[in-house]
């Protein structure tokens, strides 16, 4: 390993002694220019900050071995008739990249293609050698008090802010990968009439996985060290709640100005339930909310794979529309939180085309990553998907030498043959199953021992569909009440909120609790509370369309239990409207199962 002093002695190169040399395929000129001014998107060598701000427990507790993986390199056998039939999305078109806008109708006109891939080969994936060393992820919170590692960390940013913008390596294009695969720059290759979107799916945790990978080789090759790691913000530990203090440097290449600056100080941690309005509430809550948070979404309601990975998505699929599985929504408050509130668009983390500019986006992201191989030790049904489509689909990656690289999904389902591992953390949140109210603590299991006001709304009921602008509460009856214990193994009761209707570009957020108080609903720490949908601003579909119809899932099983619901014939649904910049309309509610 490279000494900091040689480091920083030494330029940065186009090529490296580290990692393997390739010949570089750098040829081609970079696309047109963003009409929005270059000042507010590319980070520059003059610019040492990189802002785009124009003006200046118990041993159960502790996750072990996360490097231990649970695919090998050749896992996977192909079987000839799921190749026939099989529609896995063959990566974006090489030769189709879109112009991105934040909102529609605007005039701003991003670019976020990267390098021309038009006509360029690419090449297949290899594993790094078994003996390059381990790269180990450690919290960022902890690593910002390595005086070292800090250094080198800005050294490795600076030097990727230094690239010509044209080179696929720099920190400009780097930041525009998530903008191409995000924001309607991108087609299918096999399907150009349809956008390539990644979020909303069981793309997003592989996606993430490989842009996180080739992004932190890139770096460890411009300091010579193949040792090099990302940190994690531990968010969903309390020490590790609040941005690290590595990034809130204003003359560091690791910050950023377009952040919230109320949410700066170190005695602020990351709000999971953020309402986008209250910034006093007391920190012993924020955890205790935080915590319950991430065990719904992690644990009581992510039973299934396919409600922690989303929905499935094949070639010839139109985009995905938003929600996402319980990894995604428990992703989405740290972009929103993070963001510049003063910003028309909440960039930079506030906004999918713009979320890449800012460098704690990758730290985020590293956590979701750490949660996905948390997810699979915690038993049960938590495994991969073992889809042909979902192995196969491939994205395409420019890495270290410049070349461009096709991967696949199946290519990174194991962290350890990738070279990477996690610190071992305290997972604090496995024992913060919520809890129930009061009434619900005391009632009986019938319908009728809830009381009067449940079925006089329903009498009346809402109509569907109907624009969620006040608390409405909604009578759901159930399909089967009093599952067997088997039953209940063999499918998960899903509380379905259908037909949400709202423009991509707008914050939309609405929580959602069952049999509770319509008046007083229930936050994260009682068991009352199922959940909630928060979009974060992108543009979504095709041709400038960014109007779309998605839905929201919540595996109620457990709550049911909790709350002595099981025996009910329907329970009570309020949808809670939370701080929001356009309208949502909510087309029903339904319960299904999930095997």
């Amino acid at each position: 390993m490279a000494s900091l002093t040689s480091l920083i002695s030494s330029p940065p190169s186009s090529t490296n002694n580290i990692f393997p040399k390739r010949t570089s395929q750098l040829s081609a000129p970079i696309g047109r220019l963003q009409t929005l001014r270059k000042s507010q998107l590319a980070v520059t060598c003059k610019s040492s900050n990189g802002r785009s701000d124009p003006s200046a427990a118990s041993r159960r507790d502790v996750l072990l071995g996360l490097g231990a993986g649970l695919y090998g390199a050749g896992a996977f056998v192909t079987d000839p008739f799921s190749a026939a039939f099989a529609r896995p999305i063959d990566g974006p078109s090489q030769d189709v990249c879109k112009l991105a806008t934040p909102s529609p109708g605007n005039p701003l006109q991003i670019e976020c293609c990267p390098p021309a891939m038009a006509g360029r080969e690419s090449k297949p994936f290899q594993f790094p050698s078994p003996s390059e060393p381990k790269r180990i992820r450690r919290p960022a919170h902890l690593a910002s008090q390595d005086k070292e590692y800090v250094e080198k960390y800005k050294l490795a940013m600076k030097r990727m802010k230094c690239l010509p913008p044209e080179d696929p390596r720099s920190f400009f294009q780097q930041a525009k990968v998530h903008c191409a695969y995000c924001n309607g720059s991108y087609v299918q290759s096999s399907h150009t009439n349809l956008g390539l979107q990644i979020h909303f799916s069981w793309l997003f945790l592989p996606f993430h996985r490989m842009y996180l990978h080739f992004y932190e080789r890139i770096l460890g090759s411009l300091i010579q060290d193949p040792t090099f790691a990302l940190p994690f913000w531990n968010w969903d530990h309390e020490d590790g709640m609040a941005i690290a203090e590595m990034f809130k440097d204003p003359e560091s290449p690791l910050f950023d100005g377009l952040r919230n600056v109320h949410h700066l100080p170190s005695n602020k941690p990351l709000d999971l339930r953020w309402d986008r309005v209250t910034e006093d509430k007391p920190f012993e809550r924020i955890r205790d909310d935080n915590y319950a948070r991430v065990y719904e979404l992690m644990v009581s309601g992510a039973q299934r794979r396919l409600e922690f990975f989303g929905p499935k998505y094949r070639a010839g699929d139109p985009p995905p529309a938003g929600g996402g599985g319980t990894s995604e929504r428990l992703h989405n408050m740290a972009h929103l939180w993070t963001g510049g509130h003063n910003q028309q668009f909440g960039e930079d983390m506030g906004n999918f085309y713009s979320a890449g500019r800012d460098p704690i986006f990758y730290v985020h992201h590293c956590n979701v990553d750490r949660l996905w191989n948390v997810w699979k030790t915690i038993g049960g049904f938590r495994f991969d998907f073992d889809d042909y489509d979902y192995l196969n689909t491939s994205f395409l990656f420019y890495d270290e030498n410049s070349d461009l690289i096709k991967i696949k999904v199946k290519d990174v389902l194991d962290p350890q043959a990738l070279g990477l591992e996690y610190e071992d953390r305290p997972i604090p949140w496995r024992n913060s199953r919520p809890v129930p109210t009061a009434a619900n603590a005391a009632r009986t299991a019938t319908a009728a021992a809830f009381g009067g006001p449940a079925e006089a709304q329903a009498a009346v009921g809402p109509r569907f569909p109907l624009v969620l602008e006040k608390v409405t509460t909604v009578m759901v009856p159930r399909p089967k009440k009093g599952r067997t214990a088997k039953e209940k193994s063999a499918a998960s009761e899903i509380l379905v909120v259908e037909g949400i209707e709202l423009e991509g570009d707008k914050v939309v957020q609405f929580e959602v609790v069952i049999n509770d108080d319509p008046d007083n609903p229930s936050g994260p720490s009682n068991s009352e509370f199922a959940g909630s949908f928060l979009n974060i601003p992108h543009v979504h579909g095709n041709n400038g369309h960014n109007k779309f119809v998605t839905g929201l899932r919540m595996d109620i099983t457990e709550l049911l239990e909790d709350i002595g619901a099981e025996n009910d014939d329907q329970i009570q649904v309020t949808l809670v409207p939370k701080k929001s910049d356009g309208p949502v309309t909510i087309g029903g509610l339904k319960i299904e199962y999930s095997s």
